[in-house]
């Protein structure tokens, strides 16, 4: 007797046994790579893997300054956690904000001289956290294999049109 979940299961398409597998592979590795840089920074700085990816993006940028939103995109993040960020990196003294003069309710973030000096003092540490649990566990092949996976993923991910549900829109 078939029933209306028989139907729409043999109408939806599940993952083959492979790809489950990988699957599964993948989220087991995220989640326990994010854990152990999150443990690291703590323990080397006192902040999250999410904090240190904001000095960073801000230690990049012309002038250790960005806009909010530019931020945001750049952290791939809502603006409303990356406003929670910032006020706890203000706290801080890692961070400022600073109003834009070209538009009202526009703001940078700027690393200050403090986020500087962390980052600086927390990034060897944080670079053989990531070196000691993703690449050199890989092949040099293995590592540019991964490389074009998580950028084909990523442009998936990432529409271009307009109203796309983007975390740093929302």
């Amino acid at each position: 007797m078939n029933t209306a979940s028989d139907s729409a299961a043999a109408r939806h398409r599940w993952l083959t046994d492979e790809e489950q597998r990988v699957w599964r592979a993948y989220l087991h590795a995220t989640t326990l790579l994010e854990d152990h840089l999150d443990r690291q920074l703590q323990r080397d700085a006192g902040m999250p893997h999410i904090y240190y990816g904001l000095l960073v993006g801000l230690a990049e940028a012309p002038r250790r300054r960005l806009r909010m939103t530019e931020l945001a995109m750049k952290a791939k993040i809502t603006r409303s956690r990356l406003s929670h960020a910032i006020a706890r990196l203000e706290k801080n003294g890692w961070v400022r904000r600073e109003d834009c003069p070209s538009d009202k309710r526009g703001q940078f973030a700027v690393l200050t001289d403090g986020g500087l000096e962390v980052l600086q003092r927390t990034a060897p540490g944080h670079v053989d956290a990531v070196r000691q649990a993703l690449f050199d566990r890989l092949t040099p092949e293995q590592q540019k294999a991964l490389g074009e996976i998580m950028e084909i993923v990523a442009e998936g991910l990432q529409p271009e049109e307009a109203g796309a549900d983007l975390p740093w829109l929302r």
